[in-house]
């Protein structure tokens, strides 16, 4: 198509004649697009006629939807996460306060069974010294009250005195004993010699065992009578002389 006739055309610059060129080209197709289509050239639509609605982007407007979907699902994920880890830690803390709880309330226990023990040990032993204190009484006072009783004959005499020798660690038996007994005295508790040696030096013998005075001083036994005459006293003091002198009272077969 020839291009227009425009005064002053020639003297325009290359770059005006382009541009020239392009608005008069945009014209031409404004006027094409207005043509209706199917033949119909008396109808014709302008620029003003068009509508005027803004053009949308489709596929910018899903990814925009899509991003914010996402980024709700995220602080919704975030929100949970949060409260989940919250509710743990609220859990732990409480799962350890009440193993504190447990093991303050366990100490507690075991020192409290302690010292019930230390209190119970105490008790039986204060208890166990009474009951000793008690059993020392009563068999101080058992044995006084069941204290052996020896008949008073030469029998008993001599059954007495093997006992205190037993107590005191002298010798002597019961046949030793009783017959140096019937050769000395004749079984009198008050037999006395008044002819030998002893006699005319003035200590006559006395007694069963026919003893001196100052050798019944000498070997007399503690916790018998002082009295030269009294059975017991008189036969444990000299089975005590014998012991020394003979080794036993067995052992004497005459004057001794």
């Amino acid at each position: 198509m020839p291009l227009p006739s425009i005064p002053g055309y020639n003297r325009l610059t290359k770059t005006h004649k382009y541009s020239a060129a392009g608005i008069a080209a945009a014209g031409a197709a404004a006027i094409a697009i207005a043509v209706v289509p199917g033949g119909d050239a008396g109808a014709k639509t302008t620029a003003q006629d068009l509508p005027n609605k803004p053009v949308v982007l489709t596929s910018q407007k899903a990814d925009s939807q899509a991003h914010h979907e996402a980024l709700v699902k995220q602080s919704a994920l975030a929100a949970k996460q949060a409260k989940e880890e919250a509710a743990a830690k609220k859990k732990a803390a409480e799962e350890a306060a009440a193993k504190k709880a447990a093991e303050k309330k366990a100490a507690e226990e075991a020192a409290a069974k302690k010292a019930a023990e230390v209190k119970a040990a105490k008790e039986r032993a204060v208890q166990q010294a009474a009951n000793r204190s008690t059993a020392r009484i009563e068999t101080v006072a058992a044995a006084k009250d069941t204290k052996k009783t020896y008949p008073n004959n030469l029998d008993g005499w001599i059954r007495e005195s093997l006992d205190i020798m037993k107590q005191k660690g002298i010798p002597g038996s019961y046949n030793g004993i009783y017959r140096n007994i019937i050769r000395e005295s004749g079984g009198n508790p008050r037999a006395i010699n008044l002819w030998d040696i002893n006699a005319r030096n003035g200590v006559p013998s006395k007694g069963l065992l026919q003893v001196i005075a100052p050798t019944f001083k000498q070997y007399h036994v503690e916790g018998t009578s002082w009295d030269l005459y009294d059975p017991v006293a008189n036969i444990t003091a000299a089975c005590n002389y014998a012991a020394a002198r003979y080794g036993s009272m067995d052992n004497v077969n005459g004057p001794y």
